[in-house]
């Protein structure tokens, strides 16, 4: 099968990771280009390109054009799939008509449906139940839901004792952990909040990642509060952790629940549509949203407690088991496709 990726963002989130981790486990059984912003090069601020398998091809477009360029593109390659990720890729497959039952126009909706960028599409992969509502009835029929996945959970062997001695936090220190883009919809400034009103004496937070608000949350001065900025390694950090919290405003469906789950972290979550979609799964105490003082006393009580690691059944959630249902789904609708 010969399958086209529409990525044209200019930063790595999860959005990103799940675009790029999809195309690199489909490239082992089939013939996979990747189109990206020339703004994702590796060496660029917030380049992502390294992270793709070399037997991924990438086409580069500009940034004004393109979303022209890629359904140029397209047009030339004339892929079984045209899979699209994100705002501006779906808006360019979106675009691109004439092709109906030749390419099959797919996108992920990694946040919401939106009209304007998944109405004129084929079809859609839903990553949690409720956003299916909002898609309209013609289109739902041509829509699929399908967790997210996470890699297996491999940090360095010295992640732990490197990490914290390097942050000066003791071997015995209970460490609460976040990790994510730093905006408002992860609710890092509520989680500051909530740690400097839980009053924790030795207890410290690390929140991991970049991002618009990472320089006014550092401003804040917190005691026993680190942000080191973007990690190239989560899963080292992880290591690291005794606790995960998601203080998130919106959070889809969260990639950072499962990395957290692979490693076995209590959690501690507030009650956004990914933590209520993988609630069964994830164990996690949940707490209202927009509430500090709530997310102190599960703070404090899960400091109280220092729970242990526990191991969690990963196997719904692999990459390979994923992959295998999107191969599934999309044979399902090129052959719907062929038959109209």
């Amino acid at each position: 099968m010969r399958i086209v990726h529409l990525l044209l963002t200019s930063s790595f989130a999860g959005s990103e990771r799940h675009a790029i981790e999809l195309a690199n486990a489909q490239s082992e059984h089939h013939e996979v280009t990747l189109i990206l912003r020339r703004s994702a090069q590796s060496g660029q601020p917030g380049g992502y390109a390294h992270r793709v398998d070399p037997r991924v091809r990438i086409l580069w477009v500009g940034k004004w054009l393109g979303r022209w360029q890629a359904r140029r593109l397209v047009r030339r390659l004339r892929p079984d799939v045209a899979h699209a990720h994100l705002s501006d890729g779906c808006k360019a497959l979106g675009g691109l008509s004439g092709l109906q039952g030749r390419v099959l126009r797919v996108a992920t909706l990694h946040i919401c449906y939106k009209p304007q960028q998944h109405a004129r599409l084929d079809a859609l992969v839903a990553i949690a139940s409720w956003q299916m509502d909002a898609i309209p009835a013609p289109l739902r029929a041509h829509t699929t839901q399908i967790d997210n996945w996470t890699l297996p959970y491999r940090p360095a062997a010295d992640a732990r004792q490197r990490l914290r001695a390097q942050h000066g936090i003791a071997p015995d220190a209970w460490v609460f952990g976040a990790l994510g883009r730093m905006d408002r919809s992860k609710g890092f400034d509520l989680l500051l909040d909530a740690f400097e009103r839980a009053g924790l004496p030795g207890a410290h937070l690390v929140i991991v990642g970049r991002g618009a608000e990472l320089e006014a949350l550092r401003r804040r001065g917190v005691p026993r509060v680190i942000l080191p900025g973007f990690s190239e390694q989560p899963a080292d950090w992880l290591a690291a952790f005794d606790g995960f919290v998601s203080p998130a405003r919106d959070e889809p469906f969260g990639l950072v629940f499962l990395e957290a789950m692979a490693a076995g972290l209590p959690i501690v979550a507030t009650q956004t549509q990914g933590a209520r979609h993988l609630s069964a799964a994830l164990g996690a105490q949940m707490v209202p949203l927009e509430d500090a003082a709530a997310l102190a006393e599960a703070l404090k009580a899960q400091c109280a407690q220092r729970p242990p690691r526990s191991n969690r059944p990963m196997g719904a959630f692999g990459v390979e088991a994923k992959t295998a249902e999107v191969q599934a789904f999309y044979l399902r609708e090129i052959a719907q496709a062929r038959a109209r």
